[in-house]
């Protein structure tokens, strides 16, 4: 049987689409089984891959895996006996968790989130689709493209009509660029994914039309109302790759705004 590697199964996980964490010891004292530089994989769904410890170590790691991953921070924790928890902070900030471990030890860990490059969701077949689309791959972006539009550049590509199967998350952002072929059904598709960030290329007046009709249609009022449109930062863009270009510098200023946020609130916290 083949001796695991820590390093192996983290590269492993970086080649899914899945957020994860990365603990490691940092320091222990007195009896326990965990040893410092010892290192394990969080899967999103809690599995631990790896050696930390015992059931008390794990479970305070996982809980803490789950706050790094929605923070999108490291995560600086303390596991000790329960007797010996005054705060659920130590005094010098270090956040505890209790153990009730007959070892009677203490584990310092960091729990490290690792989470890959939003994606860009481009629903269209238009130049402007497909111009955002290498523009976005530049920028860094997990660039997914309208099945049917005709480009050079080696994206993942689905369908409106499975939409729902990407998973798109709340920090992933979506564009509409479907240019008079197809709009309502794009628009739709994309005002029911979970993204924060929706945005239309169209002028104001044909995204709120198009969006007031699909109202009546059943689209939801509260998603619908999340639509930025015209997409893009008014640059005087003219044609395909100018627009684009526009449209990826808005989304860039979402993005670092968005971290701008994060870190704010984790300054806040501490």
């Amino acid at each position: 049987m083949a001796s695991f590697d820590i390093f192996d199964t983290i590269e492993q996980l970086r080649k899914t689409d899945e957020a994860f964490c990365v603990a490691t010891v940092l320091r222990t004292a007195d009896a326990t089984s965990a040893k410092a530089g010892g290192k394990a994989a969080i899967a999103r769904d809690g599995r631990i891959l790896g050696h930390l410890g015992g059931a008390c170590v794990q479970r305070a790691v996982r809980a803490s895996a789950q706050q790094a991953l929605a923070s999108g921070t490291p995560q600086m924790i303390r596991v000790k006996p329960s007797e010996k928890v005054v705060n659920m902070t130590d005094p010098d900030g270090v956040q505890t968790f209790k153990s009730g471990c007959p070892s009677g030890g203490t584990v310092d860990l960091l729990v490290e989130p690792y989470q890959h490059a939003p994606r860009l969701v481009i629903f269209g077949e238009s130049p402007i689709a497909t111009a955002l689309a290498a523009h976005g791959a530049l920028a860094g972006f997990r660039v997914v493209l309208t099945d049917g539009a005709e480009t050079d550049g080696e994206f993942q590509r689905f369908k409106i009509e499975d939409t729902a199967e990407l998973g798109v998350e709340a920090r992933d952002f979506v564009v509409v660029a479907s240019q008079g072929k197809g709009d309502a059904a794009a628009l739709t598709a994309a005002l029911q994914t979970d993204a924060d960030r929706v945005s239309m290329v169209a002028s104001r007046r044909k995204a709120e039309t198009l969006t007031a009709k699909l109202i009546t249609q059943g689209v939801d009022p509260i998603r619908a109302a999340r639509l930025k449109s015209p997409a893009g930062l008014n640059i005087h863009a003219i044609d395909p790759h100018e627009i684009a270009v526009s449209i990826l510098a808005e989304l860039v200023l979402w993005r670092n705004s968005d971290k701008s946020k994060t870190e704010s609130h984790d300054e806040k916290r501490a």
